[in-house]
């Protein structure tokens, strides 16, 4: 079993940066990738980025290419979502999400295991 344990949420200003963490422990041999997913009030929960555990491919949403970067500790079992250049629209709940399955996938199903999520607000 995979438990996952997200930080770095907070408050910050439009156009402002934020680096989100996410600690795995358990399991881990069985993660074959690392997503991050967003959801704000109303609306359904969205893929934002994945990497594959090994740190070798990377999947973002359009939304945030070029503003967003994923990435992973191997020697701390920890992926981080550096987010820069905020926008208020970017306000949600973010989570990770760990999935076993091979390679990358978007499907919400496929990931088994997830945060309990960190607050994200960019006031308008």
């Amino acid at each position: 079993h995979v438990q996952l344990e997200e930080s770095g949420g907070g408050l910050v200003q439009a156009g402002g940066s934020l680096t989100l963490s996410c600690a795995a422990s358990g399991t881990t041999f069985s993660i074959n990738a690392i997503g991050w997913f967003r959801q704000a009030p109303g609306k359904e929960r969205e893929l934002v980025a994945q990497i594959s555990w090994n740190g070798l491919s990377t999947d973002y949403a359009d939304s945030v290419k070029g503003r967003f970067t994923i990435s992973r500790d191997d020697a701390k079992s920890t992926a981080y979502l550096q987010m820069n250049s905020l926008k208020p629209e970017n306000t949600a709940v973010y989570y990770c999400a760990a999935a076993s399955v091979p390679g990358l996938t978007r499907y919400l199903a496929d990931f088994g295991s997830w945060g309990q999520g960190t607050q994200v607000t960019v006031p308008a």
